[in-house]
């Protein structure tokens, strides 16, 4: 391959690839006899690497930080759903103590805030279990604190439940 035409191709990727891999992959390109399809290949490579950064090694270490991991759905959801479920308890309280001037109060029906509390609980399980499978082999330190943080905010949720009896 034409040298202007290898270097042309390697600035497609980004600037930490090309750092560390520009020389040997230079030189690669330019021993390769190939024509249209292998700067296809490398052009496809080179929007993917910018898309979707190489796991692990020395190209993605820092997308395995804790501020990077709570940023994944699976690690935001539950969260967000223990808050939502504290969230209907409080709407429901003020909404009870607006209509009838008491609080919460235990009925023989449960009704709706307590039926919408219970999936949102229930249905961050099997969420909370597809995060632990996929991000606690590749960053168990990171995983184990935002676990941490997420059976905080259950307690949170649960707690008005427990000590109001409701």
């Amino acid at each position: 391959m034409n040298k202007a035409v290898a270097c042309l191709l390697i600035r497609l990727y980004p600037r930490k690839w090309r750092d560390r891999y520009e020389l040997e992959f230079e030189a690669l390109l330019e021993d390769e006899r190939g024509g249209l399809w292998a700067m296809v290949n490398v052009a496809w490579s080179a929007l993917y690497e910018r898309v979707s950064p190489a796991q692990g090694g020395m190209m993605d270490q820092n997308s395995q930080t804790f501020r990077m991991i709570v940023k994944q759905p699976s690690a935001f959801l539950p969260l967000a759903m223990s808050v939502g479920a504290l969230a209907v308890l409080f709407v429901a309280a003020v909404y009870s103590f607006a209509h009838s001037g008491h609080g919460l109060v235990r009925e023989a029906d449960e009704g709706a805030a307590a039926h919408l509390w219970q999936i949102l609980m229930a249905g961050q399980l099997p969420v909370l279990a597809v995060f632990v499978f996929k991000w606690l082999p590749r960053a168990p330190r990171q995983t184990l604190y935002i676990l941490a943080v997420q059976a905080g905010a259950i307690l949170a949720a649960m707690a008005p439940v427990y000590f109001l009896n409701l």
